[in-house]
């Protein structure tokens, strides 16, 4: 299944599901479930998802649209997948993240070999946008990057829920600077993009294959661009999870960002008018452009 969300008149979410190239939106709630939470939440319990897609389409819940207008459509655009009740980060979880935070042997070196990973708490969801939405480069930074990733959402037991695209903007120049200047390089407005949808597990034969394309444009010309495989990842994901659960109590729907393996170089950081394109032919694009906040 692959799940996306938007957002109606009044803000409300509604969920969306897309398959064969249809895009259903709830216009009403069906078995209580009107947005991703709700499913998810519903899906926990134990809730058969093709059952109640069936059971919705024949209760006329749902309205065909195109894809591609969804995007363009003022009254009913893309949202955020699901409005999770946390994001949290995993850092150093690639070879080339390490690299290139700390020249030689340093603490981002010890924490690449360790048991124990870096993990943070990143954004609410109001920090949160979703496609076509701007993300934020901090004023008061001068080196601001695209932190391509592949993020998980998770049920309250750690299960994971799907797979998507997310962008932990980062601003590196205050991380570098400090290290315990770590949450105002990661937390603030419009630190956090995902997208555009989820994708249930059984719809992703192999998580550790999935291949994350970057490109960064400016006034139309293509400014950075860069890959990474998520076979290149030194911390699987249920290792990363099991550390997350340690003495932390999450909620279903909660958003885990697993790192990123692609690096924009010190000469290319982002600017305002920027535009972000991920993509990952399993889980679809997600674009953003880039705004000062």
């Amino acid at each position: 299944m692959r799940v996306f969300q938007v957002r109606g008149e009044g803000g409300a979410a509604r969920l969306g599901v897309l398959s064969d190239g249809r895009a259903l939106v709830l216009q009403s709630a069906h078995e209580g479930i009107l947005s991703a939470l709700d499913l998810f939440e519903a899906l926990e319990r134990g809730l058969d998802p093709a059952q109640w897609r069936a059971a919705a389409e024949r209760a006329g819940c749902f309205a065909t649209a195109s894809w591609d207008e969804l995007a363009r459509d003022p009254a009913a655009r893309l949202a955020v997948p699901v409005d999770p009740p946390e994001v949290w980060g995993a850092g150093v979880t690639y070879r080339r993240s390490a690299d290139f935070r700390e020249e030689g042997t340093g603490f981002y070196d010890r924490v690449y070999s360790a048991e124990r990973p870096e993990l943070f708490f990143k954004a609410s969801a109001w920090r949160s946008v979703g496609p076509g939405a701007a993300i934020g480069r901090r004023r008061d930074s001068g080196f601001t990057a695209a932190e391509p990733e592949i993020a998980i959402v998770l049920t309250r037991t750690g299960g994971v829920l799907g797979y998507t695209l997310a962008n932990d903007v980062s601003a590196w120049d205050i991380e570098r600077d400090n290290p315990l200047y770590l949450p105002q390089s990661k937390v603030y407005d419009a630190c956090f993009a995902f997208g555009p949808v989820i994708v249930t597990p059984d719809e992703i034969p192999d998580p550790y294959a999935l291949v994350l394309r970057c490109r960064v444009t400016r006034g139309g010309r293509e400014v950075f661009s860069g890959e990474a495989s998520t076979g290149q990842l030194k911390r699987r994901f249920e290792e990363i999870v099991s550390w997350l659960l340690r003495s932390n109590t999450i909620r279903t729907g909660t958003v885990l960002s697993t790192g990123t393996g692609i690096i924009q170089p010190m000469d290319a950081g982002l600017e305002a008018g920027d535009v972000v394109t991920l993509s990952c032919p399993e889980l679809g694009e997600l674009a953003n452009p880039v705004a000062l906040v």
